[in-house]
């Protein structure tokens, strides 16, 4: 990922930007917000002696959990026997912003918040500074044993002066000792598995000590960024067919990697690669991309920028100078809202993503665009055929996601059993089966208010029909439900302007 590697590696590293910032600084950016004095929630890696204060951690595939390590796993193909692989450790570093008034006396005192002579207010509040460290490593030196570097960064103390001796601003951060190590094991002819694993290697003076006393220690929003000469990474999401057991076999805690770059112009072929790899600590599918349509990150998780947009703007100018003072990326995002122009703007109300026009209706189908279309048909009553099975309301099914642009919920899913609510008709045509799962200790809750997994009849494997008759659909399902698809969910960076 060094210059000149490419635009794909451009993309990817907005998206990895819009990940570094994962719910940095919710909305209403202010220090008050409650949900702002409770932050980094996502690839925290603390002292070990801290996370493991009451016995060692389980890993999960997402970093939603603080850990002391994160790793990931996935497979590369090498195209040349000179390959290389570049890899990038990014993450935040902790930095407390202490606001101290002048005492008259030549010295200062810390404050929670100062008024300066020009009118503006500072807050004493919780920052970041990001931090990155690149390797490029020879495949050989890997499949040798590999490469540790350390990944850390140093302590260090900042004074700003302010406007007319009014005081200063201290910006402190506390050491932070980590280290990564990179190793490759040969699986088959020109196929490897890379293994990236960051630790943070320090440790705490009271590893009983409140969470918020340790953040200094920590790596924040940890990921990594990975790329290659002569190489070429797999799918995890979907690997190709002959790559698929190879695939389960890596083991990632902490972390989900998906690859990187321009998604491709067709889906044709055999399982999925590409020459990027982003490994982040919350979970994407692969090519996550920015919207362009978004005009700069609003740090929210799932963020959808439209209605953040006018959220912020609903703001009243007092909560507005709270936020100003709380953080400068607040104030920029006050600053970009209060002049955004409208074509900027309306641009964020929606997009089309592909001209490809709607299928006729089919014969005997009627426009749904019509007052009346949906007449004459029953989500609890219509069946769908499915492997010579006529599936519908009450029939039994096991879900088999599809391997190729499933949602990654979806795929948590794969394999159990779940029983048939209804049978719906989208307006593109398309049907899905909303269904409960079987052993969701709250299935029967999610049937009476009509909240249910969708998927495709191509999805499930038919198990049989209920005997009894199913009962009556609650009011409250919808007619044309649109089915929880990677697309149709925010994701960090995004624009709700998608197709």
């Amino acid at each position: 990922m060094a210059n000149g590697v490419g635009e794909g590696c451009a993309q990817l590293s907005a998206v990895a930007d819009a990940v570094l910032y994962e719910g940095y600084l919710l909305y209403p950016y202010r220090r008050s917000s409650a949900k702002n004095r409770v932050r980094w929630q996502f690839g925290v890696l603390l002292p070990r002696d801290w996370v493991e204060r009451d016995g060692p951690v389980a890993p999960g595939v997402s970093g939603s959990a603080d850990s002391w390590y994160q790793q990931t796993e996935c497979l590369l193909r090498v195209r040349r026997e000179d390959a290389a692989v570049r890899v990038r450790v990014r993450y935040l570093q902790h930095q407390h912003k202490q606001v101290e008034a002048a005492d008259g006396d030549g010295g200062h005192r810390p404050v929670e918040s100062l008024r300066t002579a020009d009118g503006a207010t500072l807050l004493s509040f919780e920052e970041a500074v990001s931090r990155e460290t690149e390797l490029v490593l020879p495949l050989a030196e890997l499949v040798r044993g590999g490469r540790t570097a350390a990944v850390g960064a140093p302590a260090g103390t900042e004074y700003e002066p302010l406007p007319r001796a009014a005081g200063r601003t201290v910006r402190r951060r506390r050491q932070v000792r980590a280290e990564t190590t990179v190793t490759a094991e040969p699986l088959a002819p020109e196929l490897y598995r890379l293994r990236v694993r960051t630790e943070n290697t320090g440790g705490t003076a009271d590893p009983r000590a409140p969470r918020s006393a340790v953040l200094a220690h920590a790596l924040l929003a940890t990921h990594t960024l990975l790329a290659g000469d002569g190489v070429e990474f797999v799918s995890l999401v979907d690997p190709p067919a002959a790559l698929a057991e190879h695939a389960r076999g890596c083991r990632n805690a902490f972390t989900f990697p998906v690859l990187g770059g321009a998604p491709p112009v067709s889906a044709d072929g055999d399982g999925a690669t590409d020459a990027y790899m982003l490994s982040a600590p919350i979970i994407l599918p692969d090519h996550p991309q920015v919207a362009p349509e978004s005009p700069g990150d609003l740090h929210d998780a799932a963020e959808i920028d439209e209605i953040l947009t006018l959220r912020t703007m609903l703001l009243t100018d007092e909560e507005k100078a709270e936020a100003r003072a709380t953080d400068p990326r607040a104030a920029r995002i006050l600053d970009r809202v209060d002049t955004m122009p409208r074509e900027i703007f309306s641009r964020l109300h929606g997009a089309i993503r592909s001209l490809t026009p709607v299928p006729a209706p089919a014969a005997g189908r009627p426009a749904w665009w019509q007052e009346g279309g949906d007449d004459g048909l029953s989500p609890a009553t219509d069946t769908v055929p499915v492997d010579g099975v006529p599936v519908g309301g009450g029939s039994r099914v096991r879900l088999r996601p599809r391997a190729r642009g499933a949602d990654a919920q979806d795929m948590f899913l794969d394999g159990r059993t779940a029983r048939v609510a209804g049978v719906f008709h989208d307006v593109d045509g398309s049907v899905r089966l909303a269904v409960t799962v079987d052993d969701d200790p709250a299935a029967e809750l999610h049937g009476w208010y009509g909240r249910f997994h969708y998927f495709r009849p191509d999805e499930v494997e038919p198990l049989g029909i209920a005997d009894a008759p199913p009962g009556p659909v609650p009011p409250a399902l919808p007619r044309s439900p649109r089915p929880a698809r990677p697309a149709d969910r925010p994701e960090k960076g995004r624009s709700d302007a998608r197709a």
